[in-house]
Order: C-alpha cells, then structure tokens, then sequence
C-alpha cells in the first residue's frame, strides 16, 4: 500500500480524535479516496484512538478487499462508505463515528434542526437527516442512508446507531463533524432553559453568505 496514503488516514482519525466528535472508546471508521480511483483506504481497527497503520485496508469500490485484513465487524459498514463514493464524485472522505450528542439524536430519530450558524455556513441549513435503522450493514440500511443523503446535506444521522459524515475533503469532513456534535449538543443543553429555536430560514443564506464574504475580504468587513 502507499505509504503516504497510509499515513494520511492515520493522521484524519488523529484528528477526529482531537476533536472530540467521537464515543469515549473511539469506535468509528474513516476512508479516503483521490477522484477518479475505484478503491478507498480504510481504517479497519476497533477504534480510530491511535489506529495503527498496519490496520489499515485497502478496499475496491465495489466492497472488494484488495490489501489487508477486514474485521467481520469494521466490513459491515464498508458499504455505506463505497455508497457516498459511488452516489457522490466530489466525496473525497467519509467518516462514521458514535459521537455522543449526535448519536442520541439519532437514538431518538430525531434530525438535528439548524440550531447554530455553522451549520448554514458548512452546508447544513436545514439540518442533519435521519437514515431510518435497518441492521448494520444491510442492503436496506445503505438504501435508507442514501435516501437521507439525497437531502444534499453532507451528514446522516443513523437512526439507533450513529453519525455518516461525508465531504470534499477529510479537513471538511473533521469539520463538519464537529459542528455536528457542537449543535447537538447546544440542543441538549438548551432544554434546561426552554429548549433551542432553529434558525430563521431567511438568515440561513445570510450567515453562509457572510461567511463567504470573511473568507473573499479577510477581517476588513464593515
């Protein structure tokens, strides 16, 4: 296998760790793929908390082990990776983890509304979708994760398991990550004090759009 395609999706599970968006035991899997190729690179140990390389496969498009070894466990989910690759070109990074906050919206099979601006700003304005449960790994649990993802929404709540986070690049996909555990969390803790309020629907294209304009201008915006 290439080793600096192995050292990178090492270093994206470092940073899914350090950001905090994960379950205390790290379970959870990431998988990169250049444009064009038919073949992922992904992490296929029982945590992502200092994965070792050596645990890393390679896996066909199409589900195939092609170098390395495939836990029963880790190749049940290999699907709903090859799925977001095949459905979506410009995916270039997926990312499945049991993040705490965001994992018990998807206990309750609730979506997570547009609470917070980031979630407008990172391409979530009207929040994250549920995928309806079906078993781990089965034909009808990657369908229901596909007609989720079919919302345009780079993130998919799986409903009584977990977090799908899918994006351009693995630097997007950590973020996006993060805001999504960062809103389910603002939810949770704002039942105390009357529950959250998305949102308006008017001002979602407003913070994306100021966001856009910070980036194009730098700090110089009056």
């Amino acid at each position: 296998m290439d080793r600096d395609r192995l050292d990178q999706i090492v270093d994206i599970a470092r940073q899914v760790v350090r950001g905090g968006a994960i379950s205390p035991n790290g379970h959870g899997n990431v998988s990169v793929r250049l444009p064009g190729e038919d073949e992922m690179y992904y992490t296929a140990g029982p945590s992502l908390r200092d994965h070792p390389t050596e645990l890393v496969a390679r896996v066909g498009l199409d589900g195939a082990l092609r170098e390395g070894t495939l836990p029963p466990i880790q190749g049940a989910v290999v699907a709903m990776h090859t799925a977001m690759y095949a459905d979506h070109d410009e995916v270039g990074c997926v990312i499945h983890t049991h993040s705490p906050y965001a994992t018990a919206f998807a206990v309750a099979q609730r979506r997570i509304e547009c609470w917070i601006e980031a979630l407008a700003m990172f391409g979530l304005p009207d929040g994250v979708p549920v995928a309806g449960y079906a078993p781990r790994g089965s034909e009808q649990a990657v369908a229901n994760i596909r007609e989720a993802a079919r919302s345009g929404a780079p993130a998919v709540l799986l409903a009584n398991h977990g977090v799908l986070i899918f994006h351009r690049t693995p630097e997007l996909a950590v973020m996006v990550g993060g805001v999504v555990e960062e809103a389910a969390q603002a939810a949770v803790n704002a039942q105390a004090i009357g529950g959250p309020v998305p949102l308006p629907e008017g001002m979602r294209a407003a913070a994306l759009q100021r966001a856009m304009a910070f980036e194009a201008r730098g700090a110089d915006i009056r």
